[in-house]
């Protein structure tokens, strides 16, 4: 596991996002939010050991969001300062 607590993964686990049409446009950027959150929320819900319910959001926003982004939520999440709907 990750210094996050995040399973590392590999090549062959990492796969894009399905197609969503809450977000149509190819400004992924609401998108890429929208999975963290859901990723976070899964995990707050049903606990750190959920496993491929919870996984999936976790593939998805790291295929649509920068690193930096991510890090920087983790970091406010950590905090307390992060601004997204938990």
């Amino acid at each position: 596991m990750a210094e996050d607590g995040l399973r590392k993964l590999t090549i062959g686990d990492i796969k894009t996002a399905p197609m969503d049409f809450r977000f149509p446009s190819t400004n992924q950027s609401k998108h890429c939010f929208t999975r963290f959150v859901e990723y976070h929320k899964c995990i707050r819900d049903r606990g750190d050991d959920a496993g491929p319910e919870c996984d999936k959001y976790a593939k998805y926003f790291r295929s649509l969001c920068p690193d930096e982004w991510v890090e920087r939520w983790n970091e406010q999440l950590e905090t307390g300062s992060f601004a997204g709907p938990l």
